[in-house]
């Protein structure tokens, strides 16, 4: 898996492993016009929460490459609204936000006679390299809550390709896994996208971890037979008081868990914490076409002219939550002292 990377930076263009062909096909897609890159992100070419910051990191890099020839002046107003429609995108992802505004200090920094270009690459490469390095240290604090000889349970993906690094919940379970702390995985198929059989099955068979794929509406009785021990997933946004808002699925999750006695971790950087919210209650959530859900692969699977709702994420109160591990430590109730110390620590 390492070899395999879902961002690459070209010098003069971004190669995007494309998630919606995967594991059928692995195709990369070549963008060189900074328009593609919202239209990539929008239409899940690239997903999950660093990812998204990583792509959207390259992508305001690629942008300056438009404005060589323009005055600085020109230059200046052209990548701001650029970053503006970029970091709409994707509405609830943190991250997305967090770089954007990253790399817009780093355009108000630069002078006329500075090379803006330049300056917004070394700035990507920096986002792209920390995410790595934040994924090892959740990987390497995450794997000691896990109990020896457990089975775990995983929703959506949140591995390298949900991060272009190491992974979140994924990457815990990898580490895990190679110390001896875990014997199977279970994956939801994770509707309507199904990132869990497609991506997280895939990049499991790929790292050699025993896994078993089960349907989004098998959890509860996994659950109850006994099946599990603890519940690992990431996050694309956490508030204030620790409430998360993650891939729709994940509060049922959490909800059977904590009924049934099961350790439910949340794994997400740092980046993730959105200290500007207080509460989940005013968390964005992105609705998305509603023939996701009723079409398959571009075929109808329901009636035709019905009506239809598709929340892409869904948010779980922080008193479900066991554990949120992060790139600087692991956080527990009460949540809205113990991500303030993170902050203040950070």
């Amino acid at each position: 898996m390492d070899s395999i990377s879902p961002i690459l930076w070209t010098g003069d263009s971004l190669r995007l492993l494309d998630q919606r062909k995967l594991p059928g096909e692995e195709i990369y897609v070549e963008i060189s016009e900074p328009e593609e890159v919202i239209r990539a992100i929008a239409d899940m070419v690239v997903r999950g929460a660093p990812a998204i910051g990583v792509t959207a990191g390259f992508g305001v890099a690629l942008a300056s490459q438009t404005v060589i020839n323009k005055s600085h002046e020109e230059a200046v107003a052209y990548m701001k609204e650029f970053c503006s429609l970029l970091g709409k995108s994707r509405p609830t992802a943190v991250n997305l936000i967090t770089v954007v505004d990253r790399m817009l200090k780093v355009i108000d920094k630069l002078m006329p006679y500075e090379s803006m270009s330049q300056a917004l690459i070394k700035e990507a490469d920096n986002v792209q390299n920390e995410t790595l390095v934040s994924d090892m240290n959740m990987a390497e604090l995450g794997s000691k809550l896990i109990d020896i000889d457990s089975t775990v349970l995983t929703h959506c993906n949140t591995g390298p390709l949900a991060t272009s690094g190491y992974g979140t919940a994924l990457g815990v379970i990898r580490r895990a896994w190679e110390l001896g702390r875990i014997k199977h995985v279970f994956a939801t198929e994770t509707r309507p996208w199904f990132q869990g059989s497609r991506l997280t099955m895939w990049e499991l068979k790929r790292l050699g971890v025993p896994a078993t794929l089960v349907v989004d509406s098998a959890i509860g009785h996994l659950m109850n037979q006994g099946y599990i021990d603890c519940v690992l997933v990431g996050a694309d946004r956490i508030t204030a008081n620790g409430d998360v808002a993650n891939k729709i699925g994940t509060l049922n999750l959490a909800i059977i868990a904590n009924s049934l006695g099961i350790p439910f971790f949340v794994v997400a950087p740092v980046t993730t914490l959105d200290s500007q919210l207080l509460e989940g209650t005013e968390i964005h959530i992105e609705e998305r076409d509603p023939r996701e859900i009723t079409e398959l692969f571009g075929e109808s699977i329901s009636p035709p002219e019905i009506d239809s709702i598709n929340f892409a994420f869904d948010v779980t109160p922080n008193d479900y939550i066991d554990a949120i591990i992060t790139d600087l430590g692991i956080v527990k109730k009460p949540y809205i002292n113990s991500i303030k110390d993170l902050n203040e620590y950070g």
